[in-house]
């Protein structure tokens, strides 16, 4: 089965620089006309499934209507949920909590940014949903940089330490191969 890991576009400006795990933003301007761009160029698929955060919701909303393609929400693709973090900006958090980030980034696995989840929390539910995806020759996954790069850290092996390393682009299209039972 072929599954195409799809990242929003980008958010609107007003966000860029803050830290928007799980909240609710459109995009922006340019994030728009990306959008229209990544439907038309999309090749082929049986299902859409996205996390059902604005930002996903809306592209899956688009590709189902534009290639007549069930699209359904599943929120084990939403963005890391960053407690008390959410919405701040970032140069704010790190003026506050340098050392937190840093944790975050060395203890991904076991660190609660902002009393939010950890990245061993992110790594179960992403491989669940995983797991979950629709039994067809090819889906569309719309949803976030964190869940994203944690499964293709975990597809790949490697620490989540390394997951920061496949960080996909904001509409960037990552192809995967599921081997179904």
């Amino acid at each position: 089965m072929k599954v195409l890991l799809l990242r929003h576009p980008p958010v609107a400006t007003a966000w860029r620089g803050r830290c928007y795990g799980r909240s609710n933003m459109g995009w922006s301007r340019d994030g728009w006309a990306m959008a229209r761009r990544i439907v038309a160029d999309l090749p082929p698929v049986d299902a859409v499934v996205h996390s059902g955060a604005q930002r996903t919701a809306r592209l899956a909303a688009m590709v189902e209507q534009a290639r007549c393609v069930p699209a359904t929400a599943d929120p084990r693709w939403l963005e890391r949920d960053f407690g008390y973090w959410e919405g701040r900006r970032w140069d704010a958090i790190w003026r506050e909590s340098g050392a937190e980030i840093d944790r975050m980034m060395t203890d991904p696995e076991a660190y609660r940014p902002g009393g939010g989840e950890t990245g061993r929390d992110i790594a179960d539910r992403v491989a669940a949903a995983w797991d979950a995806l629709p039994r067809v020759a090819s889906v569309l996954v719309v949803a976030h940089g964190g869940p994203i790069a944690t499964l293709r850290a975990l597809r790949a092996g490697v620490p989540l330490t390394r997951a920061v390393d496949f960080i996909p682009a904001c509409g960037e299209v990552v192809p995967l191969q599921r081997y179904c039972q």
